[in-house]
């Protein structure tokens, strides 16, 4: 059973605090896909994941090294942040990675990952980004916000690692 909750964001710093917010629900082995076009805040919002669970350096798109690791500066997973945009064997190709290796002691993330890692995990949460531009937002919402930062975000929990979180109190 999936289970998921709809969050309206309204600035790439809400964004980074949805990560924050997300990365105190994470553990070890936890795999994340996020979804949404160029531009849409997957790297904000993976940037608030690294600074949620306290990792090393500087969360950035991975886009050309593919995979970045960022060790943890606690007791917390090492973040894995993946950029599957240029990846076109899906699962083969990400085996490469060794993903499945880092993912039981890691948190991992994969931007552009639906229908690429879905394999890696029978348990993993989706995150969907969307501009909302055009959308039924309420008008006080759209004055309130630059309307080209206002994002649709849709976490959903697919497993049952997911089936007993409560996904609304990302809303903050």
């Amino acid at each position: 059973m999936d289970v998921g909750t709809r969050i309206t964001v309204t600035s790439p710093d809400q964004m980074r605090d949805l990560g924050r917010r997300l990365a105190k629900l994470l553990r070890p082995g936890d795999l994340i896909l996020l979804t949404g076009e160029l531009g849409a805040g997957k790297t904000t919002l993976t940037r608030g994941l690294g600074e949620g669970l306290g990792v090393r350096g500087a969360v950035t798109s991975p886009t050309f090294v593919i995979a970045r690791v960022h060790p943890s500066l606690g007791d917390g997973p090492p973040l894995v942040h993946v950029d599957a945009y240029r990846l076109n064997g899906g699962l083969d190709e990400m085996e490469d990675l060794d993903l499945d290796v880092s993912l039981p002691d890691s948190v991992v993330a994969v931007e552009w990952g639906e229908g690429k890692v879905e394999g890696l995990a029978e348990d993993r949460l989706h995150v969907v980004i969307q501009r909302t531009v055009g959308s039924d937002m309420a008008v006080t919402d759209v004055m309130a916000a630059d309307v080209d930062d206002v994002r649709d975000v849709v976490v959903t929990g697919v497993g049952p690692r997911w089936a007993g979180e409560d996904l609304a109190s990302l809303a903050g």
